[in-house]
């Protein structure tokens, strides 16, 4: 199997995103499929989507023109587009005080590319391509999703704070590239 990591640069791979996404939404899942697997909480229309991208290209795992990941990349310009993450920007603004970052919007792979390396080939690109423009890179992992949050950890990213946003309990997590 070969992986190509890569920036999306064509509507064909943002509608790839929000296929994938809307796979591995909340909404979309058994609570077994959730705890087991892991989820996503946003769903994004294709405009923000596009203008995210415009601004700071997302990353993408494709394989054969399939994007079967992706990790969004979302500047601070996009901090009050999604209301449930602009707490995320106002608190990271003060515990990062200083810090040029990036915010990781979401990350998703495929099922049937998971325990692959697929997610960590991703934030190996994604540092790769952003670490000389930033100081490091910031999301948030719904307490409850265990999985997101263990991988998240196992690739750098460290906890700065717990809080909870619109009924949701989050870990708010940054990877120091510095």
């Amino acid at each position: 199997m070969d992986i190509n990591y890569c920036r999306a640069t064509a509507d064909e791979e943002l509608r790839g995103i929000l296929l994938l996404q809307q796979k591995n939404a909340l909404d979309s899942l058994t609570d077994e499929e959730k705890q087991q697997e892991g989820f996503v909480t946003v769903i994004h229309t294709f405009d923000l989507l596009k203008r995210m991208n415009t601004d700071c290209p997302h990353i993408i795992a494709k394989v054969n023109d399939k994007v079967i990941g992706y990790a969004l990349c979302m500047t601070r310009n996009f901090g009050t587009d999604i209301l449930l993450l602009a707490p995320m920007f106002e608190t990271a603004d003060t515990l990062l005080p200083g810090k040029k970052y990036l915010a990781m919007g979401q990350i998703c792979v495929a099922k049937e590319y998971r325990a692959q390396g697929v997610f960590r080939g991703m934030y190996t690109y994604y540092r790769q391509a952003l670490e000389k423009d930033y100081d490091g890179l910031l999301t948030e992992v719904a307490t409850n999703n265990q999985r997101s949050l263990n991988a998240h950890l196992s690739v750098g990213f460290e906890i700065l704070q717990t809080h909870v946003s619109e009924d949701i309990s989050w870990e708010l997590v940054f990877w120091d590239w510095r």
